[in-house]
């Protein structure tokens, strides 16, 4: 599968959940269904992984924490708030 096509998956399955569980939950309890849902559906899922960043030659690898990484290929970023705002 291609970048595109995991996307799709992956944001198809959110909104079943999301439509099955409804809002209000915390974030971790959406990642945790959605990684299970996702590798029920032949996905390889990978949870809370650290990528690094470099800065001037320096390695940080309290960079960025990305909630899933689909395929190795997509990162999901999930966000659970109870309005959305000018930021989001």
């Amino acid at each position: 599968m291609n970048e595109n096509e995991i996307g799709n998956l992956v944001v198809d399955t959110a909104v079943e959940i999301h439509k099955e569980l409804g809002p209000g939950l915390l974030e971790s309890v959406y990642e945790a269904i959605l990684a299970r849902e996702l590798e029920r559906k032949g996905l390889a899922v990978k949870r809370q992984v650290v990528v690094p960043i470099e800065f001037r030659g320096m390695r940080f690898d309290e960079g960025f924490r990305a909630d899933l990484i689909v395929e190795g290929k997509v990162v999901v970023e999930l966000k659970s708030v109870d309005t959305i705002n000018r930021a989001h």
